[in-house]
């Protein structure tokens, strides 16, 4: 019969051949990552999952979306799994999760798990992503996960006939989200490089693979963060690959791949779609982005003792951490600005700190009569979601710079995002084994 793809959510499959399963990159969680929900909607019957018997795992990288302890405590401790990842603190958390055959990917290293021969390659950033060849039954295909793929590893690419590609179809504006009043519009089309990419590796099939989620439902993102659709995927590749056939794959959705077809397979009987699956994503460019403390106003109020934990940290813990750091390495910062930090509550009631940055550090202003140089706006229970449980950039709505011209200086260089995320590992992870530790 081939092989047989099936879909789980966002980059999650399974792969059957000759009666082995293996599995990539698997969530069973809607949402996950917080505030990622299924699209289309989707439920999952656990008890099925923790009968499935996978012969190995496949995790392509780190991030939430991908390494989810919440999912894969849901599958028998024996199974095998091989993650691409550059931090050890991930491996021991899977071993603590009760994984003990745990293995770290090599890159162009081939895992061989009964017919399938899986290979990760290096992508665009290797110190985070991988994506995958795997082989069966003299068929390939290709994983390209959420990830970009360089030029050097596409000359490899390039010299296999591929029968089947997953490629990640949204490019994403989880940046420009974050200041929108200095982004730039946003292109409809597939990346020119992505199109070049695409033609080079001429498959026989495509799936337009990864991001398959939206935010909440009250959420402006919902229309800002995905320019693409899945009409205009399959319109762009036809287009330059008219021989190419468009499969859309949505969650719990098979196929049955063979050397010269691809044909429906019975779906996964544990992954229930909820409502209309042929959903599509809409983006308007003309939309007015809520202000901040509007946002607030979804999120639940902290209790006086969380309260207190992140005052005390934007009045200390913030100014030693940023001052341990390395210094900033953009230029608008070697003059001395006012960095204004406002925090909003569940009432969307604000709560200003103003802090002098210069290149010897941070320090609370002593005045405020400076103008504001930088601008930081976000819930006080995001910011304390992600001080304490883990929570990660995209689902904290946070809002930088807002009508204050900084001369296109990079948002990552925001001081919050800074103090947060820089040198953070696994804090997600962490977060989510105390909890599942808690409920033992």
């Amino acid at each position: 019969m081939g092989i047989k793809v099936s879909r789980i959510l966002h980059a999650g499959y399974v792969l059957e051949s000759q009666g082995v399963q293996i599995a990539f990159d698997p969530l069973f969680e809607n949402p996950f990552s917080r505030n990622c929900h299924a699209f289309p909607n989707v439920s999952f019957d656990y008890k099925r999952i923790e009968q499935e018997r996978f012969a190995a795992v496949f995790i392509s990288h780190f991030h939430d979306d991908h390494c989810s302890l919440e999912s894969l405590n849901h599958l028998d401790r024996e199974i095998p799994i091989y993650m691409y990842c550059l931090f050890d603190e991930y491996f021991s958390l899977l071993k603590e999760l009760g994984f003990q055959n745990v293995h770290s990917l090599q890159l162009n290293e081939p895992v061989f798990i009964g017919p399938f021969v899986v290979t990760p390659r290096r992508a665009l950033d290797e110190d985070v992503d991988s994506i995958f060849h795997v082989k069966a039954e003299n068929l390939n295909i290709l994983n390209v996960v959420d990830s970009w793929i360089d030029y050097e590893t596409l000359d490899l690419l390039k010299k296999t006939s591929w029968d089947l590609v997953l490629w990640p179809f949204q490019t994403m504006r989880e940046i420009e989200v974050l200041s929108p009043a200095q982004a730039e519009p946003a292109s409809r089309e597939l990346p020119p490089e992505w199109i070049e990419q695409i033609q080079e590796l001429n498959p026989k099939a495509i799936v337009p693979s990864s991001c398959q989620f939206r935010m909440e439902e009250w959420s402006w993102y919902n229309k800002a963060f995905f320019p693409i659709t899945y009409i205009q995927f399959e319109k762009d590749i036809s287009t330059v690959l008219p021989n190419t056939k468009v499969v859309r794959l949505n969650p719990s959705m098979s196929v049955y791949l063979q050397q010269d077809s691809i044909m429906p397979a019975p779906s996964l009987d544990w992954v229930h779609p909820v409502g209309e699956q042929n959903v599509d994503y809409e983006y308007d460019d003309t939309l007015i982005p809520p202000a901040t403390s509007e946002i607030a106003k979804h999120f639940a109020a902290l209790t006086d003792e969380q309260t207190e934990s992140v005052l005390r940290y934007c009045r200390k813990g913030l100014l030693e951490k940023y001052n341990a750091m390395e210094p900033r390495q953009d230029a608008y910062f070697e003059v001395p600005r006012i960095w204004k930090l406002v925090l909003y509550d569940h009432r969307g009631t604000p709560m200003s700190f103003e802090y002098r940055i210069s290149l010897e550090g941070i320090k609370i202003a002593d005045t405020k009569s400076e103008p504001i140089g930088w601008l930081t706006e976000v819930s006080i229970a995001k910011l304390y979601a992600a001080l304490e449980l883990g929570e990660s950039l995209t689902s904290m709505y946070v809002r930088i710079n807002d009508n204050i011209p900084t001369q296109s200086v990079d948002i990552m260089e925001d001081p919050l995002l800074r103090c947060l995320f820089n040198g953070a590992v696994a804090s997600y992870q962490k977060a989510q084994l105390k909890k599942i530790q808690s409920r033992a």
